[in-house]
């Protein structure tokens, strides 16, 4: 292949992605960072680059928030009758856009949000098409990774009758690929972010990074884990996180035990604090979800409707939470009653999810979650945290 067409392979790639940087550039098209910068010389002489993409400073109402994670195509097979082990079953299937980090960056747009996904992508079609549906969609991805010669990500669910989750199968390790430097290289979009979202297909030290930014940056950064396997991602120190999204099996790996009480459910939420999180929710599907509030563990008992597929619930309630929380930011700076409203706004959103057979209902509306305001957020039940002194 010529210099030309080097060149305008080159000038397509920062065309898609502003913020490519120059070793991105020279491991894509196997040249050397001179050729790059050479190259990117020449379109600077041609005007057809004007510099470096650099992001400024967005009006306070519209810094977007930043989801980092998982995209990928979600493949479903619903079984047709009662779901029998170790045989064949008749069932139907679909596919869909999927990943956690992704599923709440579509469900934040679809609530009128400014959004930007930070993911990796294969080159393959399924990558493409997961690009092209996000920018339709209203979600900036142009700080994402575009990988030659790997295929995307890929999520398959099997589910029940009754569309109940049965088990899953991942394939993701392309994920591993969103390592610090790749953080570090996309530090300028990071840093207009009024909230950062962050999933547990990232690696361990990303994570570990994403909380170092938040010690010292002060933006809030919310995780939510993925499965029980992933939760060994979640480093040890937490200082910098304000909220941690998982749900009950996961808070069983991650306290090492059964907890099946609420006093055993409390007594892990009060560990995770000790390591530095200042709040927890613990989603417990179609009973409702637990949180943290001022010492106490709060229960929220989840909207009673009829399910047709429960795969983008939990997402949709971790977008409603992060939405709730991001057009509150600054009205309460203790963090008390407005997480209880934010659960509330969760549970309304997840509850439209589940009656709709897509991962991000179509029936999405800022209204639904504008009309529950903090007069409405009365808990079911608060109890003490309670805490084992020894931990």
């Amino acid at each position: 292949m010529n210099d030309t067409s080097k060149k305008e392979q080159l000038f397509q790639l920062i065309h898609a992605n502003p913020f490519i940087s120059q070793q991105d550039l020279a491991a894509e098209l196997g040249l050397s960072r001179s050729a790059v910068a050479g190259h990117i010389a020449g379109l600077i002489r041609e005007r057809r680059l004007l510099g470096r993409a650099y992001v400024l400073p967005a009006a306070p109402d519209r810094r977007p928030l930043v989801c980092i994670g998982a995209a990928n195509v979600d493949r479903k097979l619903r079984t047709i009758a009662v779901l029998q082990a170790g045989t064949s079953n008749p069932a139907t299937a679909s596919e869909a856009y999927g990943g956690v980090a992704r599923n709440i960056a579509e469900n934040l747009a679809r609530l009128k949000t400014p959004v930007a996904l930070l993911t990796a992508l294969g080159d393959d079609a399924a990558g493409r098409s997961l690009a092209d549906h996000a920018q339709d969609a209203g979600i900036d991805t142009r700080g994402s990774l575009t990988l030659s010669g790997t295929a995307s990500g890929t999520y398959t669910a099997i589910l029940d009758g009754q569309g109940e989750l049965f088990v899953a199968l991942a394939d993701m390790a392309l994920y591993d690929r969103l390592t610090p430097d790749f953080l570090a290289s996309r530090a300028p979009q990071r840093a207009a972010a009024a909230m950062t979202v962050a999933d547990l297909n990232l690696p361990q030290d990303s994570v570990a990074a994403l909380l170092d930014h938040a010690r010292t940056d002060g933006a809030p950064l919310v995780i939510v884990a993925v499965s029980q396997p992933k939760m060994a991602r979640l480093p040890a120190d937490l200082r910098g996180l304000r909220l941690l999204i998982l749900n009950r099996a996961e808070l069983e790996t991650l306290a090492g035990r059964p907890l099946p009480t609420a006093a055993d459910v409390g007594a892990a939420c009060a560990a995770v604090q000790q390591r530095g999180a200042r709040d927890v929710i613990v989603t417990c599907g179609s009973q409702g979800v637990f949180h943290t509030r001022d010492g106490q563990l709060v229960w929220l008992a989840a909207h009673h409707v009829d399910v047709v597929d429960v795969t983008g619930a939990g997402d949709a309630f971790s977008a409603a939470v992060c939405w709730s929380l991001y057009q509150d930011q600054g009205a309460d700076s203790t963090g008390g009653a407005d997480l209880t409203l934010a659960c509330r706004r969760g549970l309304a959103l997840a509850a439209v999810t589940v009656q709709s057979k897509d991962t991000v209902s179509a029936a999405l509306d800022v209204a639904l979650l504008d009309a529950i305001l903090p007069s409405d957020v009365a808990p079911d039940h608060a109890a003490p945290l309670y805490t084992n002194q020894h931990e």
